[in-house]
């Protein structure tokens, strides 16, 4: 995976809040600190993303995005 984006944090799902179109994911990182991004269900689905499962933070202007290898 390649991206522009220069702040990639990995960590691993601790938490999804499902809602009607969008869900809250929550990342923790090895320090502990959590990172917490909206995205939607579909994304969620796309992912593959369960709680326990490593993922990236993709930081890149105002947006948090959701990456898996």
């Amino acid at each position: 995976m390649k991206l522009s984006a220069r702040n990639i944090l990995k960590g691993k799902v601790v938490k999804i809040v499902c809602g009607a179109v969008n869900s809250e994911i929550t990342i923790q990182l090895p320090g502990g600190e959590e990172v917490v991004s909206i995205i939607t269900n579909g994304s969620v689905e796309s992912l593959g993303l369960k709680v326990g499962k490593e993922a990236y933070a993709v930081i890149k202007a105002s947006s948090v995005m959701i990456a898996v290898d």
